[in-house]
């Protein structure tokens, strides 16, 4: 058991999405997406801060305006990896990436994944949350990344595909959330780590651990939000709140 002091959040934010340029700034209601999200960690009774990840001056003009504590990086193939290098700026013992596109996302679901950081087995690096599809049409949804989860709470596969396959029998389809937990050690052994090949097809940062054999411990949560990945996203997400 790992005995935790500090938890951060961090929320990763590009502006160069190639699904939704500037997604970050897009406006829900009367404020940016990323405030959102922002809102929700500050809600979490579990954390001792929350500060945005960008390598966009216009991203970091906004967090000015807003009052909300930002840190510039340099360019990154991933959100894990722009965490990763504020983690050399924030000490902490746990970190918790919530993705800037998950206005919605349960303070609750951030409690959760960090309390399960603090009892996180040997063989897990990681804790990623997930809930449970009932969506036909975001089965079939690419930008929605679906788990199997195997008998220990352990991520078995990412995919943008529908899985498993429903050959004989009708599966429960399960959404990975954009809410990944690391201890500082996981987190630096992320970033140490390459993308492999199914990473790079897939563009899904947490099978890295898999592909290199580590395990990623998950965590089902009560969700009723949606990601923001297309502009599509955004008018149902505004016609929700």
């Amino acid at each position: 058991m790992i005995a935790t002091r500090r938890h951060i959040a961090v929320i990763p934010c590009r502006w160069g999405a190639s699904r939704f340029p500037g997604k970050p700034l897009a406006v829900l209601g009367t404020m940016p997406l990323l405030w959102h999200v922002h809102q929700r960690c500050q809600q979490a009774h579990h954390l001792d801060d929350a500060v945005v990840a960008t390598d966009d001056e216009r991203i970091q003009a906004a967090c000015r305006r807003l009052g909300i504590p930002c840190i510039m990086t340099g360019e990154h193939l991933t959100g894990t990896d722009r965490v990763a290098e504020c983690a050399q700026h924030l000490q902490a013992d746990a970190y918790i990436n919530v993705q800037g596109d998950e206005p919605f996302i349960s303070p609750e679901a951030i409690d959760a994944v960090s309390d399960a950081l603090t009892h996180l087995d040997a063989g897990s690096v990681a804790v990623n949350a997930y809930a449970t599809l009932s969506d036909a049409a975001a089965v079939l949804d690419h930008n929605i990344v679906k788990v199997v989860v195997g008998n220990q709470d352990k991520a078995l596969m990412f995919s943008r595909q529908p899985i498993p396959y429903p050959k004989s029998h009708h599966p429960t389809y399960l959404r990975q959330l954009g809410l990944y937990g690391f201890t500082r050690d996981g987190l630096g052994l992320f970033q140490r780590l390459e993308q492999g090949p199914v990473e790079r097809a897939e563009e899904i940062e947490m099978l890295r651990l898999i592909e290199h054999g580590h395990g990623v411990q998950m965590l089902a949560v009560s969700d009723n939000g949606i990601a923001i990945d297309t502009l599509e996203d955004l008018e149902r997400a505004r016609a929700m709140l």
